[in-house]
Order: structure tokens, then sequence, then C-alpha cells
């Protein structure tokens, strides 16, 4: 187990890195399935497709070759595990997911996307991530908590597995597992490569090199959060928000992850000290850009951003996870949850930009 110091700043380095690279891109989840119908604009969801395809090869990769870990603290001493997956809770996904989805419209960014906007100055990102955690903390501990366990505990078993892959459906074996990934690859690429992704950098990153940095970073996140961090945990927003306000509110984040000490002077686990950082990278990106300025929305959108990023709190927490809890870091484990969460999170969304805005145009 490394020093309280390396595990904070390994975490402040992939939440730095993370942030400047979604303003580089204007990598948002929102933006990506909400253009899918609403101007029949399929640029970031290739990209988006392109990161899961990096990340699912690479974090497979990680956990077939033994290079993931975590502390076992009663051993005291590090263990070898594998990627971490969900456990198959069906309904919980599809409610949770959609509940997300109808939210991150009316919030305006996924949450990634509120976490980095807030590194452009927008104030009314600040206003969706203080909901954001309202709602996750009213249904992780608050009154919402008895629905949300009670959903998460209808687990469906796949073949005996609670936390079943994408390629147990299909059957075992390291063969069926990589002959999965490979089909599941080929068809995404495809898909991408019709899009004639480019991989440049001008005045932001193209879509095709954004895609490919998130999910390179989503590999590396992978072995430096169990490496640095004890437990290996990849990139997520949720989890890491709800950790970072209870530590700043009672100095504990309130977590089973191991927690560090940064100088003595603040204790997190290693996703408080990333998502510390992730509006820090941010904010460096789009000063170097120019593009930082403080914008204060009017009033009436300060209430339906509040409304809504409390929706994705709430969404978030009993689907198991995010717009890229789950539909990057989730999926780049070929979790079956995760992929019937991001599913349900694509739906909600459509059905909100309908009602939203393609309804109030016909």
């Amino acid at each position: 187990m490394h020093s309280s110091l390396f595990s904070a700043l390994s975490a402040v380095v992939m939440g730095l890195f993370l942030g400047y690279i979604l303003q580089r891109g204007r990598f948002c989840l929102n933006s990506a399935f909400r253009d899918i119908i609403f101007v029949k604009d399929l640029t970031l969801f290739r990209a988006y497709l392109l990161c899961v395809v990096v990340a699912l090869v690479g974090s497979n990769l990680l956990e077939d070759t033994g290079l993931l870990q975590y502390y076992d603290v009663d051993a005291g001493l590090m263990v070898q595990t594998g990627l971490l997956r969900q456990n198959f809770a069906p309904i919980a996904n599809v409610i949770g997911g959609f509940l997300f989805g109808l939210g991150i419209v009316l919030a305006g960014g996924c949450a990634s996307g509120i976490v980095y906007r807030l590194g452009e100055g927008q104030v009314a990102a600040l206003i969706a991530i203080i909901g954001f955690f309202f709602g996750v903390g009213m249904t992780t501990d608050g009154m919402l908590s008895p629905v949300s366990k009670y959903l998460k505990s209808l687990t469906v078993e796949i073949f005996g597995k609670r936390n079943p892959a994408i390629w147990d459906l299909f059957g075992s074996g390291i063969e069926v597992k990589w002959i999965t990934i490979a089909v599941f690859s080929v068809i995404c690429l495809v898909f991408v490569f019709k899009g004639k992704p480019e991989f440049k950098v001008s005045k932001g990153f193209s879509w095709g090199l954004t895609g490919v940095l998130i999910g390179l970073l989503t590999v590396v996140s992978w072995w430096v959060s169990s490496y640095f961090g004890g437990v290996p945990r990849g990139l997520a927003i949720t989890t890491p928000i709800r950790e970072f306000f209870n530590s700043v509110l009672y100095k504990s984040s309130n977590s089973p992850f191991p927690e560090f000490s940064f100088l003595g002077i603040f204790k997190g686990t290693w996703g408080v000290f990333f998502i510390f950082a992730v509006p820090l990278g941010a904010y460096v990106s789009a000063l170097h850009l120019k593009e930082f300025k403080w914008k204060i929305p009017p009033a009436k959108e300060i209430l339906t951003v509040f409304f809504g990023s409390i929706l994705m709190g709430v969404g978030a927490v009993i689907a198991g996870g995010c717009n890229l809890g789950h539909g990057v870091t989730g999926m780049s484990t070929m979790s079956l949850a995760s992929l019937v969460g991001i599913t349900a999170i694509i739906f909600g969304n459509w059905t909100m930009v309908y009602f939203k805005f393609i309804r109030m145009d016909e």
C-alpha cells in the first residue's frame, strides 16, 4: 500500500487529465445521445463508442494479465483481483437509468459534463453538482434509500452469476470472452469509421482523438486506482461526488473504500481527490483556450437545472451508476448491468428531448 500522499496525487493526476480531455473534446454524453434524435448528428455518439472499444479491450487485458489488485486490510497486503462488475438488478438499472436520462436533459449536462463545465465558469454547473449530491444523498442514506435498496435487491443470476458480463450469456471461458469482445468491437468500429474520424489537435481535440484518449484514461485509471488507491475503481462520478461532500461536511467520506490524508490537512478516498481535480483540469484547458468565463443563468433555468440534477442523483444511485460509471467504466467490463443501465439512460434522454425540444417545435 502506497503512502497517502502518493495515493492522493495519483487520483489528482487522473482527475486533471479527465477534466482537460473532456473540456478540450467538448465530450458530454447528454449531448451525444440528444444529438442523435434532435439534430440527427452522430459525431459525439461515435466518439463515445470509440471510447468504449478502447476501454473495453485495454481493461480486459489488464484483468487477464493479473495487473489489478486491491488492498486487503486484514492481511495488510495487496491481493490480485479483477474488474469490478455490478450485480445485475435489471429493474433498478432500467428505472434508475431512465430517471437519470430524463434528468441530464433538464440539468443541461451529464454527470461528467456538469463537473467539467464548472471549470469553464458555468454557475449552472455548480448548481447542478449541488443538486446532484442532494439527489445522491437522499437516495443513498435519506428518505428514498429504502426504495433504492429494495430495487437493488431484485437481482437476477445468469448461469449462477449475480454480476454477469455480456459474454456470460453465450457461455464461459476465455475464448467466449474474447470472441464476444471482438464481435462487439468490430461492430462498433465499423459504425465509428463510417464517420471518418480524425485524430488531431486544433483549437480543441477532434472527436476521434477525444474518444481514444478517454478510453485510454479509463484503462489507466483502473490500474492507478488499484495500485495507488487500494481498490480498482476506474472512472466514475456519482460515488466520488458523494464521498467528496461527505468528507467536507463530516470529515469522513462514509465509504467502504480506503481513505488517505493529504499532508494532514484533508482526508478522503481516492475518488474524493479524483473528483476534486476534474474541474481543475477543465479550468486549465479553458484558460489556455481563452474559454473561461463566469456565466450566471437566468432564474428560470436555475430551477430547471436544480430539479434535473436532483433527478440525476436519484437515478444514478438506483441504477448503480451514471453516464461515466455505467456508460464507460461499466461497459469497459462488459457488465450486463451497465449495458442495461446505459440503454435506459439513452431512452430517458430521448424521452425528455422529445418533450422539451422536439414536441415544442411541432
